[in-house]
């Protein structure tokens, strides 16, 4: 069975995006950008909801041709390109960069995804993340706290059906006073 990760940056309020999907809050250090780098790297799939599909899409394809781009934005784009891909979206009808489309039932596809052989798969996306967490198919919880308040917004969280046991398996702080804790589900 593979192994399936939620990790995001939040705020200490619990929000992935601040009202209006503001993200605005979440710039990551260089330290903390190459962390997330080396968690994409040890991932074999990744799964999208639409709307961070269309975020990712919007920058990763070309981002290591930005003058700007850093040796890890760089390797991060060039990686995300390479990452076979799984968008759930019953609203586009075309997706690319080694990307596959499902329109239909995607708890039933993530669950054969799962299933299957492979690596560990990551999953992103607050919707799409909560229909796998309230059918007990994360293992792992990644939260990449930033130290600021937003009041609203999308939360990390989804409300479950029953308590999910967790084991906090590693902490590191971040400049800026950012804080990772990893959590795997108690089976």
């Amino acid at each position: 069975m593979r192994k399936l990760s939620w990790g995001m940056n939040l705020t200490l309020d619990g929000y992935i995006a601040a009202a209006g999907d503001d993200i605005g809050w979440s710039e990551p250090s260089d330290e903390l950008f190459q962390w997330w780098l080396d968690q994409e790297l040890a991932t074999s799939t990744s799964l999208y909801g639409r709307k961070l599909w269309e975020t990712m899409s919007s920058y990763w394809p070309t981002g290591d041709e930005q003058p700007d781009a850093t040796p890890a934005e760089i390797q991060f784009a060039r990686n995300w390109r390479a990452t076979p891909k799984v968008v759930f979206s019953s609203t586009i009808d075309q997706v690319d960069w080694n990307t596959r489309l499902v329109t239909g039932d995607a708890l039933a596809e993530i669950t054969r995804l799962k299933d299957g052989d492979g690596g560990p798969m990551e999953i992103g996306g607050a919707t799409l993340a909560g229909v796998a967490m309230r059918a007990g198919l994360i293992d792992e919880y990644v939260l990449v706290t930033h130290p600021v308040l937003v009041g609203g917004g999308t939360p990390f969280f989804t409300a479950v059906d029953s308590w999910v046991n967790l084991n906090l398996v590693e902490t590191r702080t971040f400049p800026g006073g950012v804080m990772m804790t990893r959590y795997e589900t108690k089976r």
